[in-house]
């Protein structure tokens, strides 16, 4: 029985962190000590998946596209050729990098499909019998654990 209040306050703990609240925050409205927050976003690796879920793909492709702005501008004003061919390189990467953002679904995506998912799942629940709370919360778990694979994958 234990176990089962720890692991509901672990998910609850963990559904505060993603939205954004504070640590110190989450360990009172949990009933936890802060250590065991700073544990728990330690082991599980949610400040990983909290900072992947806070960057959408259109910002990255946003910056890349002023960067590319940038060297534009700077590639105008060059009359040495050697910048001129340093400036081109760097074009032709970012362009590489906002092609591979078009073809590849990526952590982010996932994550944002998952948030978008669970709001659905949650208003979904108001209405419905069947999605009762231990099914969503197997939901999270699993969407939990894709992420973390994901996220362990694309560091090897």
């Amino acid at each position: 029985m234990a176990n089962k209040v720890s692991e509901e306050k672990k998910e609850f703990a963990r559904v505060l962190y993603m939205s954004g609240e504070q640590q110190n925050i989450i360990a009172e409205k949990v009933g936890v000590s802060k250590q065991t927050i700073n544990r728990w976003v330690a082991e599980e690796a949610w400040d990983k998946r909290r900072a992947a879920q806070s960057v959408t793909r259109p910002e990255i492709v946003n910056n890349l596209l002023r960067a590319i702005s940038n060297e534009v501008e700077k590639l105008n004003e060059e009359r040495d050729a050697e910048k001129v061919a340093g400036a081109c390189d760097k074009l032709s990467k970012l362009a590489a990098a906002i092609e591979k953002l078009d073809k590849k679904a990526s952590v982010v995506d996932a994550i944002e499909v998952f948030i978008a998912f669970g709001k659905w799942l949650q208003h979904r629940a108001t209405n419905d019998e069947e999605l009762t709370p231990e099914l969503i919360k197997a939901i999270n778990r699993y969407q939990d654990l894709y992420v973390s694979e994901l996220l362990s994958t694309k560091g090897q």
